[in-house]
């Protein structure tokens, strides 16, 4: 494995990243909204998304999109926190270690910036990528966000 690196979308690699969610199992379709669609969302939220295609090397193997500023819906002794609205590694690049790779490195830059814990969600109705996080670290905090559970990690 190369070394991974989170690099800004654009017109250059904006369609290699759309492409990404083509290679994804129907099941996985299902967990993940579409590179598509999670771009859409963070065009009209330019102040709170941040996403991010992963490359390893030269080559798009994922994406990322954090919310910046998620706060108001995170417990106050969590705070400031980050929320990973999506983490997507192409169907090809799977069971390779990059996924856990990309939470280290989230993990890492939230460390860098002060944040006290990483939030997310997903669905559960499949065994990943629920099974995913928690063998990760995070824990369900019992809490339901739009059908899926949501997950929180201590970055402290």
């Amino acid at each position: 494995m190369e070394s991974l690196l989170f690099k800004e979308v654009t017109n250059e690699n904006l369609k290699a990243v759309w492409q990404l969610s083509d290679t994804l199992s129907d099941a996985q379709k299902k967990c993940v909204a579409s590179n598509v669609k999670s771009l859409a969302q963070a065009y009209v939220n330019l102040n709170d998304a941040w996403p991010r295609a992963v490359y390893n090397g030269e080559e798009p193997i994922g994406f990322i999109m954090l919310h910046l500023h998620p706060d108001d819906h995170i417990p106050e002794a969590d705070r400031p926190a980050m929320y990973l609205w999506r983490l997507m590694i192409a169907g090809p690049h799977q069971g390779k270690g990059y996924g856990k790779t990309v939470l280290d490195m989230l993990v890492e830059k939230g460390r860098v910036e002060g944040k006290k814990s990483l939030y997310l969600s997903c669905d559960t109705d499949a065994p990943m990528p629920y099974r995913f996080y928690l063998n990760y670290g995070f824990i369900d905090t019992g809490k339901r966000d739009d059908d899926e559970q949501v997950l929180k990690y201590d970055i402290r």
